[in-house]
C-alpha cells in the first residue's frame, strides 16, 4: 500500500464528534501524539488504523482516503495566477494551507470562483446581455469530476461486472439490444431523420422504446445504448454519487447524471486494464486505440483522462473541446493545467488552427504564465449531420499532459524535448498577464494600464 495521508479528514471527523485528540486516541488504541502526527500529515495512516476507524466510527476507509488535495492544490495554484494577486505562495505554503486550514482553502476557492463569475457577469452586462452569478451546470459538474481526480471507482467496478460472459466487440451492439429487451423490456428502433429532427436519441418511457437516429454511425449508436443501460440499470449507484456531489440545482443534477452515465458507458466499452495496456503499448495512439475498441476518437480521448486508478495510473491528461468560434464546449482534467471556464481558450493553442487540417494530429509544446510546461496534441472531430446544409459540423479536441510525460506519447516523437520550442499561452485573455501578446482579444479585467497615444503596439491593448 502506498503512503496515504488523511490529516484533514481525520481532524474533521474528530471535531464533528466533539472529541479531543486523547479521546480519539483511546478509541483507536494509539497515542494522542500519533493522532496529532496523523492530523498534521506528518505520518501516513496504516491499514490497521483505517480498520479501527471503521470499527470505532463506522467510517468506510475507502471514503476517508479519497483525497481531493491534489486537485485542490492545482486549483489553488491556478487561482493565485490571477493578476489580482500580487503574491505567489510557494508549494510548501499551499500544501500547509490545505493540511492546517482545509476549510479556509475551500472557502478561498469558492470566493475566487464567485469573483470570476461576477467579472463575467459585468462583462456580459456591458455588452447588453443577461447573465447570472451562479455557476453553470457544466462548471459544477467539472468541479465534481476534478474532486474525484476524474476517476470513479464505483463506476469502474460496476462496468467490470456488466458482462456476465465475454462479448466479441463486433457483437456488442446486438448484445446490448438483446440485454435491453430481455432484462428491461425495452425495444430499440432505428428512426429516420424526419422522425427525430435534431435529435440523436430519444427514450419513450411510456412505450418502453429507445429511438436511435439514423444520422449516427454504428460506433455512436452502440455508445448511446450502453449509456442508456447505465442510466437505467445503475440508477441507485448514480443516485449515490449525485447525492454526495453537493449539487442541488436540477440542471446541474441532470448534467452530472448524464456525464456519469457517459463515464460508465466508456468503462464498459473500454475496460480499464485492457485500455491502459493498449495505451502504453501504442504510446497513446488514440486513432489506433479507437479502432481497437470500436469507439470514436473523442470517446477514446475521454477514456484516456480517467486512467487514475491507484497503483495502475496512466498519463494524467486534460481534455478540451472547442467549436469553430473558439468556445469551450467540454472539458475534463486530471492535471494541474487550468482550463478556461469563462470565454474561449487561449488563441495561441493550436487546437484552434487544427480546423485548417481536418483529421490530422497537431502537436505543440506550451508554457503557462507560472512557467509550467505541457505537451498538447489536437485534432478535429466530426459530428453527425442531418442535412446537406450542415455538412461541416466539426469540432476540435485537445489532449495535454505535463512535459514530464511527453516521452510516453507517440505524438511527441521527432521533437528534441529539452530544446523544443515552447509557445507562451494563458488561460484566456480575460485574466492572462501577458501584456505584449499579439493575440490578445481583450484587456485583462484586473490589469488596467493607460494607453500611450504616442505608440501603437502589436494590438490596440498594447499602446
Amino acid at each position: 500500500m502506498q503512503k496515504t495521508f488523511i490529516g484533514p479528514h481525520l481532524r474533521r471527523l474528530r471535531l464533528e464528534r466533539g472529541e479531543t485528540q486523547g479521546a480519539m486516541a483511546r478509541k483507536l488504541g494509539i497515542s494522542a501524539s500519533y493522532v496529532n502526527l496523523l492530523e498534521n500529515n506528518e505520518r501516513s495512516v496504516s491499514v490497521q488504523v483505517l480498520l479501527r476507524l471503521f470499527e470505532a466510527y463506522g467510517v468506510d476507509w475507502r471514503e476517508i482516503v479519497e483525497e481531493d488535495g491534489a486537485s485542490q492544490l492545482a486549483d489553488l495554484r491556478a487561482a493565485l495566477q490571477d493578476p489580482i494577486f500580487d503574491i505567489r505562495p510557494d508549494l510548501p505554503q499551499l500544501r500547509a494551507a490545505l493540511v492546517h486550514s482545509p476549510d479556509l482553502a475551500s472557502a478561498f476557492l469558492r470566493l475566487h470562483r464567485a469573483f470570476q463569475a461576477a467579472n463575467d457577469q459585468l462583462l456580459a452586462l456591458n455588452e447588453g446581455e443577461t447573465a447570472t452569478i451562479a455557476p453553470t451546470p457544466e462548471a459544477a459538474v467539472h468541479t465534481v469530476f476534478r474532486r474525484h481526480r476524474n476517476y470513479f471507482r464505483e463506476l469502474e467496478e460496476a462496468a467490470e461486472r456488466f458482462w456476465e460472459t465475454p462479448v466479441e466487440r463486433d457483437e456488442v451492439y446486438t448484445a446490448i439490444k438483446a440485454r435491453l429487451r430481455d432484462r428491461l423490456g425495452i425495444a430499440v428502433r432505428l428512426a429516420r431523420v424526419e422522425e427525430l429532427p435534431d435529435t440523436l436519441r430519444q427514450y419513450d418511457e411510456a412505450r418502453r422504446e429507445i429511438l436511435l437516429s439514423e444520422a449516427m454511425d454504428h460506433t455512436n449508436r452502440t455508445f448511446q445504448l450502453v449509456h442508456m443501460c447505465g442510466l437505467l440499470e445503475q440508477r441507485a449507484l448514480l443516485d449515490g454519487i449525485v447525492d454526495r456531489s453537493g449539487i442541488s440545482d436540477p440542471r446541474g443534477v441532470a448534467r452530472l447524471r448524464v456525464e456519469l452515465a457517459n463515464y460508465f458507458a466508456a468503462a464498459v466499452l473500454m475496460p480499464y486494464a485492457a485500455f491502459l495496456a493498449e495505451a502504453r503499448a501504442t504510446k497513446y495512439d488514440l486513432d489506433h486505440i479507437a479502432t481497437r475498441f470500436g469507439v470514436s476518437f473523442e470517446q477514446a480521448c475521454h477514456r484516456a483522462t480517467t486512467l487514475q486508478r491507484e497503483g495502475a495510473q496512466g498519463v494524467p491528461f486534460f481534455f478540451l473541446r472547442i467549436d469553430k468560434g473558439g468556445n469551450v464546449t467540454k472539458r475534463f482534467n486530471a492535471t494541474d493545467f487550468h482550463l478556461a471556464e469563462y470565454g474561449g481558450a487561449c488563441p495561441r493553442l493550436d487546437v484552434h488552427t487544427s480546423f485548417r487540417t481536418p483529421g490530422k494530429i497537431v502537436p505543440q509544446f506550451v508554457e503557462m504564465p507560472d512557467k509550467s510546461q505541457y505537451f498538447v496534441f489536437s485534432r478535429t472531430v466530426d459530428r453527425p449531420t442531418w442535412i446537406r446544409h450542415a455538412q461541416d459540423n466539426r469540432l476540435a479536441v485537445a489532449m495535454g499532459c505535463t512535459i514530464d510525460h511527453a516521452a510516453e506519447i507517440g505524438y511527441a516523437e521527432g521533437f528534441s524535448l529539452p530544446s523544443a520550442r515552447m509557445v507562451p499561452i494563458g488561460i484566456n485573455c480575460r485574466i492572462c498577464p501577458r501584456a505584449n501578446c499579439d493575440q490578445r482579444a481583450h484587456q485583462a479585467v484586473v490589469l488596467t494600464q493607460p494607453v500611450d497615444v504616442r505608440r501603437r503596439g502589436a494590438t490596440r491593448f498594447d499602446g
